[in-house]
Order: structure tokens, then C-alpha cells, then sequence
């Protein structure tokens, strides 16, 4: 008779009897407007490099310290405006930011973000409205 076991009781797989490797959670990230948090892959990375610059960072890996866009074009039109980048980007006299999410907009294909356009919140900025939201609230 054959036993069984999966060693540091992890669990184990059924049909083999072997550990089952376990999967490393994807890293997170918050974009610096509108504070959403999601996977560092789906944000866009804007870096302060040891030397001061302020650029796009396409690949996410670039050396310094970093920020995250989720790419909204309110959320690329509020980042110059409200000085976000800066703040995050602990670097309060950097001109590079605007440059760094013009390179970012042209990345997303130019359209996200104009300035001609007035900054519209999207997908989850709005909040969920509440009766006491309401004109008029009717009870029994």
C-alpha cells in the first residue's frame, strides 16, 4: 500500500499526490488621480530617474522612482492640473511631468486627454448615488 502525502501539508494535487505550487499574487498599483487600485501591467508608470527627468516609463522597469496613470483621459487631463505626478513623483519644481503624459497620450493613440476637452470621470470616479442624492424620497 502506497501513502500519500503532500509534505508541508500545502495542498496537493489529486490526481498526482504532488505539492501544488502555490501562485504569487500579481503585484498592485493606484493610479495617483483617481486612486483606483488594480495589476501594475494595466497602469502606466511615469518615473522620476536618479538625475531628475521626468519621463514615460512604457516597460515599467525603468530605474527611479515611479507613479501610476490608469490612462482615463480625465484622469491624464488631472494629473498636470491638480500636480498629482509631482506630489507622487516627490519633485515639486519638475517640468518634465506635462512632457511625460503628453508621451503617455501619444502612447494611448493621442485622443486620450486633450486639453481642447473638458475632463469627464468614467467607469468606477462615480460614486453610486444614495436615496438622500434624491429630490424627493417616499417612505410606506
Amino acid at each position: 500500500m502506497v501513502r500519500v502525502s503532500g509534505g508541508g501539508g500545502g495542498p496537493v494535487a489529486a490526481a498526482s499526490g504532488h505539492p501544488v505550487a502555490a501562485r504569487k499574487a500579481a503585484p498592485q498599483r493606484t493610479c495617483v488621480v483617481c486612486r483606483v487600485s488594480t495589476d501594475k501591467r494595466t497602469l502606466h508608470r511615469i518615473v522620476r530617474a536618479p538625475d531628475g527627468v521626468i519621463r514615460y516609463d512604457p516597460t515599467g522597469s525603468a530605474v527611479g522612482r515611479g507613479a501610476y496613470l490608469c490612462g482615463d483621459p480625465a484622469c491624464t487631463a488631472l494629473a498636470v492640473k491638480r500636480r498629482s505626478l509631482q506630489r507622487a513623483l516627490k519633485a515639486p519644481a519638475a517640468p518634465g511631468a506635462e512632457s511625460a503624459v503628453e508621451a503617455l497620450r501619444d502612447a494611448l493613440g493621442g485622443e486620450a486627454g486633450r486639453r481642447d476637452e473638458p475632463p469627464v470621470r468614467r467607469g468606477s470616479g462615480w460614486r453610486s448615488p444614495r436615496s438622500s442624492d434624491q429630490e424627493e424620497v417616499r417612505t410606506g
